[in-house]
C-alpha cells in the first residue's frame, strides 16, 4: 500500500486536497471518486522523483525542518512509550499534525508500514527528510526490540542538536544586525547626505581639506557606480558559491577556518560535539563501532575533520583502538581522546562520548560568548570610527571658513 497525494473538487466545487491511501494509483482515484470528489490530480507521495506512468509523483526536495523532525521524534517516542503500536502512533500523529508537507510524510510512512515493511525500510524511502543515523537507529532498535527506548534516545539526540544550532545561530544574529545597519547607515550617508552638504563647500571654489576631497571622490563613485558594485559583489558571491562546491578548494577553506583563532575553536567545538553525540547514541543502541563511524563521518562538515574521522575508521578496521586512530590527525581536542580511551578501558564508550559530547557542547557555548563579546564592540567602534571620518570630511572646510572670516 502506498500513499497518494491528491487535489480534486467536492460536490460543492470547492478545492480541497490530502493524502489518501492505496495500492496503485487508479485505486487512488476510483477511492477518491467513491468519496464524491472530482479527480485533479494525484501524485504519488514519495522522496524521490518517481516514473508513475500516470503522471508526476509529488517530491520532497525541501524535507521539513530540524525542528519539526525533532518534535515529530519526540511525538512517537512518547505514544511508542505509551503502548501503542506503529500505526497506531503514526495515525495518532497524522490525525494532529497541521503541516501539509509533515502530514503527507507520516502517510507515505505509514502507507509502507502497513505493506509489510518495517519501519526502518518505510523511512527508508524518504532519504531527503530522514538522515541516515535516523535509520540506522531505528534499524537497530527494531532489531533490538527496543525501538520505544532508542527513540527516546533519538529524540534527545535530535532535540540536543536542534537546541546546538539554534545556540549558535542566534549568538550572531545580532552581529549581523549591526553589520547590515551600519552599511545601510554608511551607504545613506555616502549617496544621498554627503554630496548636498558638500556641494556647498565646492561652490565657494576654496581649497578643501584631503580628507574632505577623498569623500567627495569615494561619495561621486559610489554614485556613479553602484549598480556595477552590486552586479561584481553579486558575481563575487557566485563565484566563491561555485568555487566552495569543489573538494579540494573546499578542504583548504575549512583548513583555514580551524587554525583561525576563536573561530578554529568554535569549528572543532562544533564538530567534535556532533561526532561525538552521534557515535554515543549509535554505539549505546547496539550498532556496530565501524557503521557508527561511518555515520558519524556524515555529520561531520568540516572537510579535515571528516576525512580524518574516516581515516580513524580505516585504522580501526585494521584492529587499532578508536582513541589511537582519532589521535593520529591532532584534529580532535584532548579530551575527546581522554574520554574515548577510557571507555574502550573501561567498556563503557556510549557514557564517555555522551560526556565528551556534553564538554563540547559547553566549550561551544563559551566560545560562542567570546566571539560574539568581541565582535560588538568592534562593530559598533568600527561603525562609530566612520561616521566620524565622515562627520570631520564635512565639519573641516566648515571650521576653516570660519577662520578666514574672523
Amino acid at each position: 500500500m502506498a500513499a497518494f497525494r491528491y487535489e480534486a473538487l467536492d460536490d460543492k466545487g470547492n478545492a480541497c486536497q490530502g493524502v489518501i491511501e492505496a495500492d496503485v494509483l487508479r485505486q487512488a482515484r476510483t477511492r477518491l471518486r467513491e468519496l464524491g470528489l472530482m479527480v485533479l490530480a494525484v501524485h504519488p507521495v514519495t522522496d524521490e522523483s518517481v516514473d508513475s506512468g500516470a503522471g508526476q509523483s509529488w517530491s520532497f526536495k525541501n524535507g521539513i525542518s530540524s525542528a519539526q523532525l525533532s518534535l515529530l521524534t519526540r511525538q512517537l517516542a512518547t505514544l511508542l512509550e505509551a503502548g501503542l503500536t506503529i500505526e497506531q502512533a503514526f495515525s495518532a500523529l497524522i490525525e494532529q499534525t497541521k503541516n501539509e508537507t509533515v502530514r503527507q510524510v507520516l502517510a507515505g510512512v505509514r502507507a509502507e508500514l502497513l505493506s509489510g515493511h518495517t519501519l526502518a525500510q518505510a523511512l527508508g524511502r524518504y532519504t531527503r527528510v530522514f538522515p541516515d543515523i535516523y535509520r540506522s537507529l531505528v534499524k537497530a532498535g527494531e532489531a533490538s526490540g527496543e525501538l520505544s527506548h532508542v527513540m527516546l534516545r533519538l529524540a534527545d539526540y535530535t532535540e540536543s542538536r536542534q537546541a546546538l544550532r539554534q545556540k549558535v545561530g542566534l549568538a550572531f544574529v545580532y552581529p549581523a544586525i549591526v553589520t547590515i545597519v551600519a552599511l545601510l547607515v554608511v551607504t545613506g550617508l555616502l549617496v544621498y547626505v554627503v554630496p548636498q552638504v558638500v556641494g556647498v563647500f565646492q561652490q565657494s571654489h576654496q581649497t578643501l581639506p584631503l580628507l574632505t576631497r577623498l569623500l567627495i571622490g569615494l561619495s561621486s563613485f559610489l554614485q556613479a557606480s553602484w549598480f556595477y558594485l552590486l552586479v561584481v559583489m553579486a558575481g563575487a558571491g557566485l563565484g566563491v558559491h561555485f568555487l566552495l562546491r569543489r573538494e579540494e578548494i573546499r578542504f583548504r577553506w575549512h583548513s583555514f577556518l580551524l587554525r583561525m583563532p576563536v573561530v578554529g575553536s568554535l569549528v572543532s567545538g562544533v564538530n567534535t560535539a556532533r561526532m561525538a553525540s552521534t557515535l554515543a547514541i549509535l554505539t549505546g543502541s547496539g550498532v556496530p563501532l565501524l557503521v557508527s563511524l561511518q555515520a558519524a563521518a556524515g555529520v561531520v562538515g568540516n572537510l579535515p575533520m571528516r576525512r580524518a574521522l574516516e581515516d580513524a575508521s580505516r585504522k580501526v578496521r585494521e584492529g587499532a583502538g578508536l582513541s589511537r586512530a582519532l589521535d593520529v590527525s591532532g584534529l580532535f581536542p584532548p579530551i575527546l581522546i581522554h574520554l574515548i580511551a577510557s571507555g574502550e578501558a573501561s567498556g563503557r564508550l556510549d557514557a564517555m562520548l555522551e560526556r565528551a559530547a556534553s564538554q563540547q557542547e559547553q566549550e561551544v557555548g563559551s566560545y560562542t560568548s567570546v566571539l560574539t563579546a568581541l565582535l560588538e564592540p568592534l562593530l559598533i567602534l568600527l561603525m562609530g570610527g566612520v561616521v566620524l571620518m565622515i562627520v570631520l570630511a564635512i565639519l573641516m572646510p566648515i571650521i576653516e571658513m570660519n577662520q578666514m572670516v574672523r
